[in-house]
């Protein structure tokens, strides 16, 4: 490519009056076809259209530049997964199944913002905007599990919410990044992404002893119920998945 292109891109990059956003939506692009470790500053201002030079007006280094894509990520993973919860209507073992669908459906059609929030290696706690951005995401989680808390039966030992809320969101993580990463379709698994994390959700809530049912609308939700039987028909799926 001649200077006169590269100059006719860089002026062009320029023009649009937001170099800032240009450089974000580029390093976006890259992420999506490279992954979060598969490209360079210069390959960001290259894509944007603007001299090497030009991305440190707004960002110190490629870290920074992925740290805001991250948190922008992160913001509107905490919108989605608001919206999913819904105050945990219509009760809350229902309200958790679409918080879990949501976590997946965001993996899934967001790639290059979930490679940025989980797989670029950098530590949330460098950045004070990243990291209360990805507290409130998971705040969400929390929550959920707050409420999940509050169903155990009584006799039935209550483990920390916090607790509950890192297992749940670490299944939802292994799960998607087992479909995103293609090993599903390596070795032929039975079930969806969805079917998979459901099954474990009620594995692990069925064996801290919580109800897994699911009530009509507007009922109250009880404490003192006897668990109901996992659903054999997701056991199957496991133990098929397994090969067991």
């Amino acid at each position: 490519m001649s200077w006169r292109k590269e100059q006719s891109r860089a002026e062009r990059g320029y023009h649009h009056g937001n170099l800032k956003e240009a450089l974000l939506q580029a390093a976006l692009g890259l992420i999506a076809e490279k992954g979060a470790a598969g490209f360079t500053f210069a390959d960001a201002a290259r894509m944007a259209g603007v001299s090497p030079a030009a991305p440190y007006r707004h960002f110190r280094d490629r870290d920074e530049l992925l740290s805001s894509i991250a948190q922008r990520g992160f913001e509107q993973f905490e919108v989605a997964l608001t919206q999913a919860w819904d105050d945990g209507r219509p009760d809350t073992v229902t309200a958790f199944e679409r918080v879990g669908k949501a976590y997946l459906a965001f993996a899934r059609e967001e790639p290059a913002f979930y490679s940025a929030m989980f797989e670029s290696g950098l530590p949330v706690d460098v950045n004070p905007a990243l990291q209360a951005a990805s507290e409130r995401a998971f705040g969400i989680i929390r929550a959920a599990a707050e409420r999940l808390a509050a169903l155990a039966p009584p006799g039935t030992p209550r483990p920390p919410a916090m607790m509950m809320a890192l297992h749940i969101w670490s299944m939802s993580h292994g799960v998607a990044s087992l479909f995103a990463r293609g090993d599903a379709a390596r070795r032929k698994l039975p079930m969806s992404a969805e079917d998979l994390l459901e099954a474990e959700v009620l594995i692990y809530l069925r064996g801290l002893g919580f109800p897994t049912d699911r009530r009509p609308s507007g009922q109250k939700e009880q404490t003192d119920q006897k668990p109901p039987p996992l659903p054999s028909a997701s056991l199957t799926k496991i133990r098929d998945g397994l090969g067991m």
